[in-house]
């Protein structure tokens, strides 16, 4: 009788500490955190290719210094980004108008639960053969005074200026290039966007760049050239039609009277760089040196 005591005394006791656990995790709740872990995946994904990640990049670092005041009790660094937290939220509708837009269209069709990740880092030969073409062709441009304006996206996403232009889609040639700036084509005074390997679109609309700097004999294609640099880490080969002077444009940058041999070996730093990055996908700030 005592064993039998003290055996359904210890059921009950591990019985009660399993109704004791703080949570207990059930299947309903794997699924919950599955669902919240997939749609916060495509809202990346949706934002991905826009200038909205450095906009959330930003909102996470306004985060952190938060979260840091506080920790700190520095009160008057944590009243003013307790007052930017109210007026944050109205900012973010303004400025992600065009993400939410393309989010809700995506949702209406149903392509918001198939959005991938593209791996657009190209390999050694690919990336070469890319560059020989953009090269040979500004080259060719040059030499018949044929403006062109070419730009090689990187890793800050490009789609909200690929939507302005007509979608090509197409693989880089020497011939494709040329073709796309000829004069009185459709697409001649717009810019061609490269992503990876292929003309993505072409006829595309940049912004202006406002650097007071810039010399006036230098034209709109210059400055279109130049303002993507600016807002974003695109690659932009600008040919002049006046002159045929091979500029290249990055980090806010310009270089003039650039060779095809000169635009080749700067184009392959700036590529192997890009895919030195891409194999190590835990890194998410840029770390490219200026040159």
């Amino acid at each position: 009788m005592g064993e039998d005591s003290e055996d359904s005394g210890d059921t009950v006791d591990s019985a009660d500490g399993v109704n004791d656990m703080p949570f207990p995790l059930r299947i309903l709740d794997i699924l919950d955190i599955l669902i919240v872990t997939i749609l916060v995946y495509q809202l990346l994904m949706l934002i991905r290719g826009t200038r909205a990640v450095q906009l959330v990049t930003g909102l996470g670092v306004l985060v952190l210094a938060y979260a840091v005041s506080r920790y700190l009790r520095l009160y008057t660094l944590q009243y003013l980004l307790g007052y930017l937290g109210l007026v944050i939220p109205i900012a973010l509708l303004v400025l992600f108008q065009p993400e939410l837009r393309r989010m809700l269209e995506q949702l209406g069709r149903g392509g918001a639960l198939v959005t991938g990740l593209t791996p657009w880092t190209l390999g050694r030969e690919e990336a070469i053969r890319l560059v020989n073409d953009a090269a040979r062709a500004a080259r060719v441009l040059s030499m018949r005074k044929i403006g062109a304006l070419m730009v090689l996206e990187r890793r800050t996403g490009l789609q909200d200026f690929i939507d302005t232009g007509i979608k090509i889609d197409a693989l880089v040639t020497v011939q494709l290039l040329i073709n796309l700036f000829f004069p009185n084509s459709p697409m001649h005074d717009g810019a061609a966007i490269i992503r990876g390997n292929r003309v993505i679109a072409a006829g595309c609309l940049l912004p202006l760049s406002e650097n007071m700097s810039i010399g006036r004999t230098l034209g709109t294609r210059h400055r279109a050239g130049l303002g993507i640099a600016e807002q974003a880490d695109a690659v932009a080969i600008i040919v002049s039609e006046e002159t045929g002077t091979i500029s290249l444009a990055r980090d806010g940058e310009m270089v003039r009277g650039l060779s095809e041999e000169e635009l080749k070996a700067a184009l392959l730093s700036l590529l192997a760089a890009e895919s030195a990055r891409a194999a190590m996908p835990w890194r998410w700030w840029r770390l490219t040196p200026r040159t």
